[in-house]
C-alpha cells in the first residue's frame, strides 16, 4: 500500500510536469480578416456627429491603424487609432472595457470597425467611439464592454509601418490630435531632472523643452509600468500621441522605448545682456499737448540688443525712493536704431504720425512733467544711464524740461551714470543758466524715432 501511493504520487508530479512543459506562453494568435472593407473614413465619420452621443445605425466599416499601446500601463480603456501609416490628417480613441488589448491590437497594427450599434461623440476636440454611459439621464461614449469589442474590432491581414508625424515644438498647434507625432531635440526641463515620470497612483505632468525654450507637456500615468524610473537628463527624440486636455497640449507615451534621449543637454541660454551703448537720448514735455510726452532710447552698437530684465525707473521731484518703473523685457532695440516709449499711444500716433515701439501707463516714466529723474539699469541692478540728480527736483535747475524737451548730443555714444549737463541741450521755461527758455511744441520741435 505504502508503494502504491509512491507510485501514484510520482505518476500525478510526472503528469503535472508534462502539463507544464506543454503550455504555451506566447501571445494569443488573433485571426486577421480580408473580407472586411472600410466604407467611409475619418473626416465623413465625423460628420455623423450630432449633439451629444450619436448612435450609428448604418453598416459601415472603418479602417484606421492603432498607434496606442497598453503593454506598459500608461494607457487603460482606450485604443488610439490614425486615419494613415505615413502623414496621418486624423485620429479618434475608441473606448473599451478589454484588458491587455495590445496582444490582440498591437501598436502599428491595421484594424477594421464596424460602427453598426457603437456610439460616437466628441469630447472637446477628440472624436471618440464606444458604448455608452449614463449620468443623471445624460448619455455619453463610455467604455465598450469586452464582450462586444471583437464583434466590432477586427484585425486586418494587411500589414504595415506606422511611421510617426516629424514636428517641431513651434509647429505644434497645426499637428493633429490623436495621432502619433515625433520630436527630435528635445529634453526635460532642469527643474524636473531627478525627479520621476510620475507620482504613484497620480497623473503626473512633466515638461518637456527643445533648445529654443518652446515647451511641450508629457502626461504619465500613476499606474505605468515606468511611474518611478527618474526622467532622463540628456537630449534626444520622443514619440508619442498628441492629445488635447482643454487648452493643453499634451504628448503620452507608450512605453520608455519612445524615448531615446543619447545627446548632450542643450547649451544653457543667456537672455540677460548689459551694454553702456544704450542711452536715453530724447525726452519731451510739449508745452502744447502733454498727451504728446515721450522718451526715448538709443542703441549705438552695431548689434541689436535684447531688453530682457531691463528697467527705466523714474524719481518724482526730489524723490529718493523709485516712484514708477517700465520693464523693458520683450522688446529688442536694433543696432544704431531708437525706441520710443509713450504714456500715450493714441494722442501720441495722432500727433506724430507713428505708432510708439511701447505703450505704458500715465505717471510712468515716459509720463514726466519735466521736472523728475530718470534711471536705465541693466539686468543685473547696474545703473547704465541717469538723467537728472536723483534727490533733486529738477524746477529751476540745468536738468528741468517743463514743456520743453531734452536731446542727449549726437557725439555721445554711450551712456552715463553719472547725469552730466555737457551731454544735453535742454529746452524749457524756467531752467537755470545753460538752458534754453524756449518751451517747445508737438510735432514740429520734437523728433522721436530719430538720433539728432
Amino acid at each position: 500500500m505504502k508503494n502504491s501511493n509512491k507510485i501514484n504520487g510520482l505518476f500525478l508530479l510526472i503528469l503535472m510536469v508534462a502539463c507544464v512543459k506543454n503550455v504555451n506562453f506566447s501571445e494569443p494568435q488573433t485571426a486577421c480578416t480580408t473580407e472586411l472593407k472600410a466604407n467611409i473614413s475619418f473626416a465623413d465619420l465625423e460628420e455623423l456627429l450630432g449633439d451629444g452621443a450619436t448612435q450609428i445605425h448604418q453598416d459601415l466599416v472603418l479602417e484606421g491603424y492603432v498607434i496606442s499601446s497598453d503593454r506598459a500601463g500608461n494607457f487603460f480603456g482606450v485604443l488610439y487609432i490614425q486615419d494613415k501609416m505615413e502623414n496621418p490628417t486624423q485620429g479618434l480613441q475608441i473606448e473599451m472595457d478589454f484588458r491587455e488589448s495590445h496582444l490582440f491590437y498591437s501598436a502599428g497594427s491595421k484594424i477594421l470597425v464596424k460602427l453598426k450599434g457603437l456610439y460616437l461623440g466628441k469630447s472637446g476636440e477628440t472624436l471618440k467611439l464606444g458604448g455608452t454611459f449614463t449620468s443623471f439621464g445624460n448619455v455619453s461614449v463610455g467604455r465598450l464592454p469586452s464582450l462586444q469589442v471583437r464583434e466590432h474590432i477586427f484585425l486586418s491581414c494587411d500589414g504595415g509601418t506606422v511611421q510617426p508625424l516629424q514636428v517641431a515644438l513651434p509647429e505644434i498647434e497645426n499637428t493633429p490630435l490623436n495621432t502619433l507625432v515625433e520630436f527630435k531635440d528635445v529634453e526635460f526641463v532642469e527643474e524636473e531632472l531627478g525627479l520621476s515620470f510620475a507620482l504613484a497612483e497620480e497623473e503626473t505632468i512633466r515638461t518637456l523643452t527643445d533648445c529654443a525654450e518652446n515647451e511641450m507637456a508629457l502626461l504619465n500615468s500613476g499606474y505605468a509600468d515606468f511611474q518611478a524610473e527618474i526622467l532622463p537628463e540628456d537630449n534626444g527624440s520622443i514619440t508619442g500621441i498628441l492629445v488635447k486636455d482643454g487648452k493643453q497640449l499634451q504628448l503620452i507615451i507608450r512605453d520608455l522605448e519612445d524615448i531615446d534621449f543619447t545627446q548632450e543637454r542643450c547649451p544653457e541660454i543667456i537672455t540677460e545682456f548689459t551694454s553702456t551703448q544704450i542711452f536715453i537720448s530724447e525726452l519731451a514735455d510739449p508745452d502744447n499737448n502733454s498727451g504728446a510726452r515721450f522718451v526715448e532710447l538709443y542703441n549705438s552698437a552695431s548689434e541689436p540688443l535684447d531688453l530682457n530684465l531691463w528697467t527705466l525707473r523714474r524719481y518724482t521731484n526730489e524723490n529718493t525712493e523709485i516712484s514708477s518703473s517700465i520693464d523693458l523685457s520683450g522688446l529688442v532695440i536694433d543696432a544704431e536704431s531708437t525706441l520710443v516709449i509713450s504714456p500715450n499711444a493714441a494722442e501720441f500716433e495722432l500727433v506724430y504720425g507713428f505708432a510708439p515701439d511701447l505703450a505704458v501707463s500715465t505717471n510712468s516714466p515716459a509720463d514726466s512733467n519735466g521736472d523728475d529723474n530718470l534711471e536705465l539699469v541693466d539686468p543685473f541692478g547696474m545703473v547704465i544711464d541717469v538723467f537728472g540728480v536723483i534727490g533733486e527736483d529738477g524746477s529751476g535747475t540745468n536738468h528741468e524740461f517743463e514743456d520743453g524737451r531734452a536731446v542727449r548730443n549726437p557725439d555721445v555714444l554711450e551712456g552715463n551714470p553719472s547725469y552730466t549737463f555737457g551731454e544735453w541741450t535742454i529746452f524749457n521755461d524756467t531752467g537755470e543758466s545753460g538752458t534754453t527758455q524756449m518751451p517747445q511744441n508737438a510735432p514740429e520741435d520734437f523728433t522721436p524715432g530719430i538720433r539728432d
